[in-house]
């Protein structure tokens, strides 16, 4: 009798054949085995199925606690920041990490092997009686034994010199990344310094109640206030140190990029998961509700940090950028407003309130139903214009090719200036406008240039100089885009540069451009000229004779 015990664990299967022919009995048990094999990956696969609809139900279940949690964030924007402290904290401001870098560690200086030793006992010849009667075997086994002495004695100085040579490239190496080591680890510190000194200046500068540091501190809060990701998160302010009234126009979030997911179900018979979302009515509340939530919010973050009572009133005035869909177009509208005073907004429990009614009560503007993003003139806004500025003259069609730069009234020159520039940046869709005259090396124009990569204003001074325009001149061009909140500066005289001039601007948002540089500019925009210094210094000297 033939038999095979076979069994599979998985399907908990156990047999016993047994038969007269051997391989009858083999052919049985690889028939039974093969159909156990079927009936496990049967139910493998059914096990699969069932572990990746449990999967799909939890997704489901998951991806229905994060849209009810978008949506309860939303409606919890205000009371969110009621259980936050807004007031900055100027020492958290501060860096005071330490230098992050390793210091480099001393090497261990290999160990030079002690020298060897002539009484050593491999340095003594062994002598048999033969060395002793006969004396020239003695004579050779002494002097094999100094030889092989002053072998290895060659050999370890050798050793020597190159263990010490190892030694003292390891060090120098050592000191030269120590040095390194230090100069950035006090390039770090003295960084570290100016900007903690910097921090703790303008902390005194705020709690001077300086204006620049009120406005900084403003933008600070606003900046630390924490919203979800699809907001815009920009905002422009203006304050105003006479009336103690800080406008802050602020960029809201479209209705369009708000969450709309209500519940997610899995789906079994299409095996898919289904999204349904809140319906329009709701979602347009929600927004509404949000809206005024934020502009009371922001207020409120602003009053709360104000330690030094910089502010009497807010104006808060929303805008939100969306596509018109008559028109297709990208348009911008301010849906909101209010104007709320400190002693006022101070007796309100914003816990309490309804955003709505709140917002009413403070004589906010804005239409009753802010989804639908109905423009509202703003309460109180920012005045975007400069009153340095002067309306301007043409200059440029009065030139030719004999007309001296160098000998133009300065006045003329400087708009010249801004009506070269002007057509250079009417290229790209900006702006240029001469600023009051001073002659004091002011502001002489500013450009508006409307780039979102490379633009934004641009603080331009003209030089007509007869002489080198030296390094005084770009420093303080640097200081006046500093001011200005500049994005670069641009410094044109009809002379040139100093080796200092041309060093300091390095590396700095400036451009100095040269009598020649003009005179190309001028070229390229159709009109020529031309710079005499020796010619112009004679008539500046006789004008001033006369």
């Amino acid at each position: 009798m033939w038999q095979i015990e076979i069994s599979h664990p998985g399907l908990n299967k156990y047999r016993h054949i047994r038969g007269k022919d051997k391989s009858v009995v083999e052919q049985k048990a690889a028939a039974q085995q093969a159909a156990w094999a079927q009936m496990w990956l049967i139910k493998l696969e059914k096990e699969q199925q069932s572990l990746i609809k449990q999967l799909n139900h939890e997704q489901a279940k998951l991806r229905t606690l994060e849209a009810v949690k978008a949506v309860e964030e939303l409606k919890n924007i205000l009371q969110h920041t009621l259980g936050v402290d807004d007031t900055i904290k100027w020492e958290t401001l501060k860096n005071k990490k330490a230098f992050q870098k390793q210091k480099p560690e001393l090497p261990q200086p290999q160990e030079i092997p002690q020298s060897p030793l002539q009484t050593a006992p491999q340095y003594q010849p062994k002598f048999n009686f033969l060395d002793v009667l006969i004396p020239s075997r003695e004579d050779e086994k002494i002097k094999h034994a100094q030889e092989l002495y002053k072998t290895d004695y060659r050999y370890w100085e050798v050793q020597k010199e190159k263990i010490l040579k190892r030694n003292s490239k390891s060090e120098k190496e050592y000191l030269k990344q120590l040095q390194l080591w230090q100069a950035e680890e006090q390039e770090f510190l003295a960084k570290q310094k100016e900007t903690n000194e910097a921090i703790e200046k303008r902390k005194e500068q705020y709690l001077g109640k300086d204006p620049d540091a009120i406005f900084d501190y403003c933008e600070l809060v606003l900046s630390n206030s924490k919203y979800p990701d699809y907001f815009p998160k920009e905002f422009d302010l203006d304050y105003n140190t006479e009336t103690k009234i800080l406008i802050v126009e602020y960029s809201l979030p479209s209705i369009d990029v708000m969450p709309t997911v209500k519940e997610v179900k899995y789906i079994q018979s299409r095996d898919e998961l289904a999204e349904s979302h809140l319906p329009e009515s709701i979602l347009n509340k929600i927004y509404d509700s949000l809206v005024y939530q934020i502009a009371l919010r922001t207020i409120h973050e602003l009053y709360e940090s104000d330690v030094v009572n910089a502010l009497d009133s807010i104006v808060f005035n929303g805008w939100v950028e969306s596509i018109d869909k008559a028109t297709g177009k990208q348009v911008k509208a301010c849906i909101l407003s209010v104007q709320a005073n400190r002693a006022e907004f101070s007796s309100i429990n914003l816990a309490n309130v309804d955003p709505k009614l709140c917002f009413k009560t403070l004589k906010g503007v804005g239409s009753s139903k802010l989804h639908s993003l109905t423009p509202i003139a703003p309460v109180l806004s920012i005045s975007r214009e400069d009153k340095r500025f002067v309306s301007s003259y043409e200059v440029s069609d009065k030139i030719n090719e004999f007309s001296n730069l160098a000998a133009m009234g300065w006045e003329d020159f400087e708009h010249l200036i801004r009506e070269v520039f002007e057509k250079e940046f009417a290229q790209h869709g900006g702006e240029v406008k001469v600023t009051q005259a001073s002659r004091d090396g002011g502001v002489d124009a500013i450009a508006f240039d409307p780039d979102p990569i490379r633009g934004g204003k641009i603080v331009i001074q003209a030089k007509r100089y007869t002489n080198t325009v030296g390094v005084s001149a770009v420093r303080d061009l640097f200081g006046t885009v500093m001011n200005e909140g500049a994005t670069k500066g641009i410094l044109v005289t009809t002379a040139d540069y100093g080796p200092d001039a041309y060093e300091f601007a390095k590396g700095k948002p400036l451009t100095l451009l040269s009598g020649s540089n003009l005179l190309h500019l001028l070229e390229k925009h159709g009109h020529k000229a031309t710079i005499d210094i020796k010619a112009a210094k004679q008539i500046l000297a006789e004008t001033k004779t006369t």
